[in-house]
């Protein structure tokens, strides 16, 4: 049902010419994005290093479809360490402006530059001492004019066939939006450490964290002496607490010797060589196990988990001792993006 409504609801029998329109659309867009690329604005890096150099904040700002390409622009910005806010147009003009100060760097888009909501700021943010960047079509608007930087892409025609939408001045800006963002954050020197303080949610956020950040330290975890048996271990150890599943083997100075996993536990049994869970636990221990240092980025476990098919992976220190461990439950979901 749903599909025969989705081929009633257009008067177009031939579904390869809605796809075809929809290449022309996207090629369209990716010639004027081509075209700036090959002949950057020439105001660019004047306009990187103003918000490289910004000691408050970018403030973004545009109306309708250059507004909503602004907020991403400014979200960008945001996440790659500089200061940013959207402001709408609309609201400046009822008490908003007073979020603006001279220490700020206002990046400002309009396609004409001539929108009226836009341009009736302009004089104002000249007052309040703000740097001007604009982003638009034409270098002889008033909104150029204004601007201490201009990032002038040129006339382009709409991919929309009406010329009505806009589409590619859109497409245009947010090009121009991220190069920006992208390259402050390089003139800025900005890391994959800093990246991970602004992204502290999600698996992306997860994979730039430290291991220590998400092992189980090592209060949590099953600790043994070489001298003890298995039995002993288990029997010492056990109760209701969650702890790791692995038995980490330390010897006087804490330094990790060993380790012995609830698999290798299960095949004793499955063997039936349970006469050995009275012998040392350093008899049937893994000796050397791979281990990563505290300090490594979360990243690397998840490879070192991927390519060596393990389920628990030692934290330790650069003496070798045992600080935690990171279990393949515990990155769950954090390696699936």
């Amino acid at each position: 049902m749903k599909q025969e409504a989705i081929r009633n609801s257009s008067t177009i029998s031939n579904p390869f010419e809605i796809l075809r329109f929809a290449s022309d659309i996207l090629k369209k867009e990716a010639d004027a994005i081509n075209s700036v690329a090959r002949q950057i604005p020439i105001d660019f890096y004047d306009a990187a290093q103003m918000i490289a150099n910004c000691q408050g904040c970018v403030i973004v700002t545009g109306v309708g479809k250059a507004g909503w390409i602004g907020q991403k622009v400014s979200a960008s910005l945001a996440s790659l360490g500089t200061r940013s806010h959207f402001l709408h147009p609309s609201e400046a003009l009822h008490g908003d402006l007073g979020r603006v100060g001279a220490d700020d760097v206002v990046l400002i888009l309009s396609n004409s530059g001539e929108t009226s909501e836009v341009v009736c700021l302009l004089p104002t943010f000249t007052k309040l001492g703000s740097l001007l960047i604009g982003i638009t079509g034409s270098n002889e608007s008033t909104l150029a004019k204004h601007c201490d930087a201009v990032l002038d892409y040129g006339k382009l025609s709409e991919a929309c066939p009406l010329g009505l939408a806009p589409t590619t001045s859109t497409a245009v800006m947010l090009g121009l939006g991220d190069a920006l963002a992208l390259s402050v954050a390089k003139l800025k020197e900005f890391q994959s450490v800093d990246f991970a303080k602004f992204h502290p949610g999600g698996s992306l956020g997860k994979k730039l964290s430290s291991v220590d950040d998400l092992m189980r330290p090592i209060s949590e975890c099953r600790v043994a002496k070489t001298t003890e048996t298995v039995r002993q271990v288990y029997i010492r150890l056990g109760g209701k607490d969650r702890r790791a599943g692995a038995v980490l083997i330390a010897d006087q100075i804490g330094k990790l010797v060993g380790i012995f996993t609830d698999s290798d536990l299960a095949k004793l049994l499955e063997q039936q060589k349970d006469n050995l869970f009275d012998c040392s636990i350093s008899e049937v221990m893994t000796r050397s196990p791979v281990t990563i240092q505290s300090g490594s980025k979360m990243m690397l476990a998840i490879e070192t988990f991927a390519c060596r098919n393990l389920s628990e992976l030692p934290v330790v220190d650069r003496e070798g001792r045992a600080l935690g461990i990171v279990e393949v439950t515990d990155v769950v979901g954090v390696s699936s993006q």
